[in-house]
């Protein structure tokens, strides 16, 4: 039997006790007119073409709503709901919605990359759009009458005459596991009711009440507690260790070695945490100098080697560089930067009957699944993950790492379940970081004042090693019989991983952009949100910026005269109109400094459009700059859920402020130095903008376009230009903290 088969399996049989349906638009004999493989279905129904895994109707007209789709606190579990209900013509309350169980849901891989509206929402519109039509057939066959003559209200169907049945009732115990074919058309925008209004979210209610809202909440009846001591740096050698006083400590269940992975598990939260002291103060260590001495990013990155690869090419007639035109150069850097988690990382296990049930705030519990099997040397078919949401995300934080924690744990002590939480030197010491960035920029302006000619290259380590291999959890990598990472790889073009938007969205008539994939970099490093796209759209936008001051231009205006899609257009006039662009003024002397800057990318050159304004406040002598407004326009195609759009953009603005003004890992060669909030500090209210303003240009009919990581390098752009504006330094090097500004303006 196939993972899929067994998934599919489990599922009904998880529903004992209820009649379990799904519906396609012909009869079980028709299967052959859409057979596997022939022709591509809509988002992720082209990966799992069965209804069955998307929609469960039962007898009871339950309905319920399966993605394979995390929420991370992003809204996309109000979001899909929308759209299901939307398409199957019923209130938002009347849908259940199952999110990333790998018991439960389809694969849907990594809840990353602002995929989930593209695949899991576009899968369930056409899935939910497919199963409106099959039960207007079926109760079309129970009245007698044409199916186009039936209606859709209010969980039912209805004929011209009064005559009533429930979703629930239609199948009439028939079961219709079919293939989707992709053919019925989804619901004319124009009827939407649901669709494109801001829905409440389903998720806030237990975060702002205090209620049970994160896996780190997350209580089962026998649970027992655990730590893993780490060693104090990466490269570390446990020379000894004395298990056996720990292990006489009140409360304590069990000391765990295998190799370099020390823990501990007790009978409740506090006594495992003093055990967890005192079995690192048991433990002997061999530190060796394994780190850079410095932390400047540019140096980090020369010291490594790498292969370049040309991802842009474009040559046509016009003026080159040395031809006549005036040259520009810039370099902009990015050092290693943390998620930040606001939760440490935390993963519940259990382990009965060969069976491992892991609790997971993971972005990817069918990859993690994988990783895990491969780890512990069971079948995929014996481990279930269950996303529960976690009090911190946005990429490759410990999430994973703390479920292989627990998974080992619970193999070591089966039939309980073992609860692994993190501590804030954990998180801040062992997550994959961020990797620092080099990107070089180089144009000439012709004539005329417009590029002629652009050369762009990225310097960057691997920006993905999430699980799907053992060797990619920190707990593989410490056992006796350690795990071997899997070399790194570039993501491929379009959307790439460090080259992610190094590709300017500009029409240049000569140009040339080179990816430098890099070797193994210092720290561990992964997927941050946005991954290169930050740090590459920081670059090309100041950069564009500072090519419209030689130009003499206006800095939106030179935008505009090098964008020929007609959306970006849009976009970059709204938020300049919004902003107020052409009528600000510097304030007074005597009051406080302002600038304003300017920025716009289409994340990943084919997801949403974003176009921000900025106004900072600067103050020189500290260096302390502050966000005083921020105006975006955005297109992300139809828009679902117009607050949780607004949302997203509004909090990849402030990520990004905080990232580009304060955020950069430290380390010395022995071990890693920022540890805690003071060492490693993320923005606070006193630098909170006054105001943020989102303007959506809604589409509806157009596909969903990735929202997420929209934000976060025009965010970091706009600022730097707003602080060259207000200040006239120009800095080209994250973050632009205190301590880099003063030195700068001094």
């Amino acid at each position: 039997m196939s993972a899929a088969t067994h998934d599919r399996a489990r599922r009904r049989l998880l529903a004992a006790g209820c009649l379990t349906l799904a519906f396609a638009l012909r009869p079980a004999w028709a299967q052959s007119e859409n057979p596997p493989g022939k022709g591509k279905l809509p988002g992720s129904l082209d990966k799992e073409p069965w209804l069955d895994a998307w929609i469960r109707i039962d007898a009871d007209n339950t309905i319920t709503v399966f993605t394979g789709k995390a929420e991370l606190g992003q809204g996309i579990r109000t979001a899909l709901l929308q759209v299901a209900a939307e398409e199957l013509m019923v209130a938002p309350g009347a849908v259940r919605m199952v999110t990333a169980d790998t018991g439960r849901t389809p694969d849907e891989g990594y809840t990353a990359g602002s995929h989930s509206m593209q695949d899991s929402g576009t899968a369930l519109r056409h899935a939910a759009a497919e199963v409106r039509l099959a039960l207007a057939g079926l109760a079309a066959e129970r009245f007698g009458i044409d199916r186009a003559a039936v209606k859709a209200a209010g969980g039912a169907m209805l004929a011209p005459d009064g005559r009533r049945a429930t979703y629930g009732e239609l199948p009439a115990g028939r079961q219709l596991h079919l293939r989707a074919d992709g053919k019925a058309p989804p619901r004319d925008p124009a009827l939407h009711t649901l669709a494109g209004k801001s829905l409440a979210r389903l998720d806030i209610p237990a975060k702002v009440a205090g209620g049970a809202a994160y896996v780190q909440d997350l209580r089962l009846p026998g649970m027992v507690h655990a730590r893993v001591v780490r060693p104090p740096a990466p490269a570390a050698r446990l020379l000894d260790v004395d298990t056996a006083a720990v292990a006489g400590l009140p409360g304590v269940l069990k000391v765990v070695r295998d190799g370099r992975f020390l823990a501990v598990i007790a009978d409740h939260e506090w006594r495992t945490v003093k055990a967890a002291a005192a079995l690192e103060r048991a433990a002997r260590w061999d530190v060796p100098a394994a780190l850079p001495a410095t932390n400047d990013p540019l140096a980090l990155v020369r010291a490594l080697s790498g292969k370049t690869e040309t991802i842009l090419a474009r040559r046509s007639v016009g003026v080159r560089a040395g031809s006549g035109g005036r040259t520009l150069r810039a370099a902009y850097t990015k050092p290693y930067q943390l998620h930040g988690s606001i939760g440490p990382s935390c993963a519940i296990a259990r382990l009965d009957g060969g069976r491992y049930t892991v609790w997971t705030h993971s972005q990817g519990v069918f990859p993690l699944r994988a990783a895990l099997a491969e780890l512990l040397g069971a079948p995929k078919e014996a481990i279930r993950c269950i996303h529960v949401e976690g009090s911190g995300c946005y990429g490759h934080n410990g999430a994973d790492d703390a479920a292989a924690d627990a998974a080992l744990l619970a193999r070591a002590f089966p039939g309980r379940p073992v609860r692994v939480q993190w501590m804030r030197e954990d998180e801040h010491g062992w997550e994959p970081a961020g990797p620092p960035m080099l990107c070089e920029a180089q144009a000439t302006l012709g004539p005329d004042g417009r590029i002629a000619d652009w050369r762009y290259t990225v310097h960057s380590p691997t920006h993905n090693t999430r699980p799907g291999k053992a060797g990619n959890l920190l707990a593989g990598t410490l056992l006796d019989k350690p795990f071997v990472p899997p070399p790194a790889m570039p993501a491929p073009q379009p959307e790439g991983a460090g080259d992610r938007n190094a590709i300017p969205y500009y029409a240049l008539p000569n140009a040339r952009v080179d990816h430098h994939f890099l070797g193994v970099p210092q720290l561990r490093s992964s997927a941050l949100r946005s991954l290169g796209a930050y740090c590459n759209v920081f670059a090309i936008e100041s950069f564009m910026d500072e090519l419209a001051h030689a130009a003499g231009v206006d800095p939106v205006a030179f935008r505009l005269r090098h964008l020929e899609d007609p959306r970006a257009l849009a976009v970059v006039k709204e938020a300049a109109a919004r902003f107020g662009w052409e009528a600000w003024r510097r304030p007074a002397p005597g009051q406080p400094r302002r600038g304003r800057g300017f920025a716009f990318a289409r994340y990943k050159n084919l997801a949403a459009y974003c176009a921000l304004a900025l106004e900072v406040e600067v103050a020189r002598e500290t260096g302390w700059v502050r966000i005083a407004r921020a105006v975006a326009a955005v297109d992300c195609g139809e828009v679902v859920n117009p607050d949780g759009v607004r949302n997203q953009i509004e909090g990849g603005i402030l990520q990004s402020g905080s990232w580009t003004l304060l955020e950069r890992v430290r380390f010395e060669p022995g071990r890693v130095l920022t540890r805690d909030w003071g060492a490693y500090p993320i923005l606070r209210f006193d630098q909170v903008p006054d105001r943020v303003e989102v303007h959506l240009l809604d589409r509806p009919g157009q596909p969903f376009l990735g929202t997420g990581e929209a934000a976060q390098g025009p965010a970091a752009a706009a600022l730097a230009n707003a602080v060259f504006d207000a200040c006239g330094e120009r800095l080209r090097d994250l973050p632009l903290d205190r301590a880099r500004v003063r030195g700068t303006l001094a």
